[in-house]
């Protein structure tokens, strides 16, 4: 399993767009369903930072 962080769809960090990438995903219904993850008791935060720390960016 080859996760990244995405260059190209990034708001933040790009995390979200790289498992979106990796799994051929809509990376809008991934950031829909991540917010709905954070608005409850933070499980989606937490997740997004630490995958923030361990994953690479992408290279070209």
């Amino acid at each position: 399993m080859n996760l990244y962080r995405s260059k190209n769809h990034h708001i933040i960090a790009g995390v979200l767009g790289g498992i979106a990438e990796r799994f051929g995903w809509n990376v809008t219904l991934l950031r829909f369903i991540w917010i709905l993850l954070t608005i409850t008791p933070l499980p989606g935060l937490i997740i997004y930072l630490v995958l923030w720390l361990i994953l690479p960016e992408k290279d070209d």
